[in-house]
């Protein structure tokens, strides 16, 4: 009895250790693995900023802030009324920000939030005036709880030669309200929570 105990304990670990062999394992980041992370990011209330910032804990690789050559007006009636003009019209604000380097980069965070249901002009400039060809490119965005709109659809329109991944939404502050920056207490732990979720769905999560 006690030698049959034995044979079928042996055989029992030799089956499991067959089906732990079998089973498929998804490493953590295996879309980082060599490669050179630039995130890009435009905030006005600081919101899509942190949510950069918690990326830029996850994945490493550059920070970076788009700023303009000349700056929105700080009045939110007033860069509604501008950013409408510049939709319709297809003006592209130049950009102070510089990249230098952008051919090094294998892999491109673009954060933004939404205006007007809209990708932002700004990340339009972004977008078209350097060359993404053959990158990875990863959209984030924040928002007043409508969504992102069209941003994402236009990101793919103007990369068209570049690999878009999933993308990552929040809902941040409400400027026309009054609400500004959120992204503290609770919500910045809620908001740690689902980016680390989503850059481990995209296999981008050290």
């Amino acid at each position: 009895m006690i030698r049959f105990s034995m044979i079928m304990s042996t055989a029992i670990c030799m089956l499991s250790a067959c089906s732990n062999a079998q089973t498929p394992t998804t490493e953590k980041g295996e879309m980082l693995k060599n490669k050179n992370v630039l995130i890009v990011y435009l905030s006005r209330t600081k919101n899509t900023k942190a949510i950069a910032e918690i990326i830029h804990k996850n994945v490493g690789g550059t920070l970076v802030a788009l700023e303009l050559q000349t700056p929105y007006p700080k009045d939110y009636k007033e860069i509604v009324a501008q950013v409408t003009k510049e939709n319709e019209s297809g003006f592209l604000p130049p950009l102070k920000t510089k990249i230098d380097n952008i051919a090094k980069y294998d892999v491109v965070f673009i954060g933004f939030p939404t205006w007007g249901m809209q990708l932002p002009p700004p990340m339009k400039s972004f977008l078209k005036q350097y060359n993404l060809r053959g990158k990875t490119l990863v959209p984030f965005n924040t928002n007043a709880g409508y969504g992102i709109g069209s941003s994402f659809e236009t990101v793919k329109e103007l990369a068209p030669s570049s690999k878009i991944l999933e993308g990552f939404s929040t809902q941040g502050g409400k400027e026309r309200d009054g609400i500004y920056f959120v992204m503290e207490g609770e919500k910045e732990k809620q908001a740690q929570a689902a980016v680390s979720k989503w850059l481990q769905q995209i296999k981008m999560l050290k």
